[in-house]
């Protein structure tokens, strides 16, 4: 049976970083659930690859046909959701699935497969590191940077509605934990 890996932190934790290490560790065994999204796409953002990117008007007949596993209204008209038909996708490679997703959408995912789902929560070392991390990323506007600050700010209080709290302060040491951590579930 094919298991979920879900990674979810507050934006700025370092999760993508970690989801990329273990598809690169684990190729034969793990494949990356695309989401669709409704906000823009970033300059260094791939349609097909990173997301697949719907106008929100599309995301919400989606919602209404029962087209996702899970989906979020991150922000007002900022749509996220997992495709059942990206799950099947993966499944038919016969690999586990992982995701990279926001803290609700992760607890969603959890309560739809509890049996066969795996729920990670990045863990900054400190908010102040969160918060910095995310200053220094320059990809946000100022008022995009506030909501992002207080969204973050109100996932870190979700922490223990996860199976495995994984601290990401040495990113060397994170990256080796959550390897193991993984490789151990998806061999139980």
């Amino acid at each position: 049976m094919s298991k979920l890996i879900i990674l979810t932190a507050p934006s700025g934790a370092g999760k993508t970083t970690i989801v990329r290490y273990l598809l690169e560790t684990m190729p034969e065994e793990l494949a990356f659930s695309i989401s669709a999204t409704t906000r823009a796409c970033r300059p260094n953002e791939v349609e097909g690859k990173d997301y697949y990117y719907i106008g929100v008007e599309q995301f919400q007949k989606l919602i209404e046909e029962d087209a996702f596993a899970e989906w979020e209204e991150v922000y007002p008209n900022q749509y996220y959701g997992t495709l059942h038909s990206e799950m099947n996708r993966i499944w038919q490679l016969g690999k586990h699935i992982v995701f990279d997703i926001d803290v609700k959408g992760a607890i969603n995912l959890k309560k739809a497969y509890p049996d066969q789902s795996l729920a990670i929560f990045v863990k900054p070392p400190s908010k102040e590191a969160l918060f910095e991390r995310l200053r220094q990323r320059k990809t946000e506007n100022e008022e995009s940077l506030r909501k992002r600050l207080a969204k973050a700010e109100e996932e870190l209080t979700f922490e223990n509605k996860f199976d495995y709290i994984l601290v990401n302060d040495v990113l060397e040491v994170a990256l080796a934990e959550a390897l193991q951590v993984v490789r151990q579930f998806t061999k139980s």
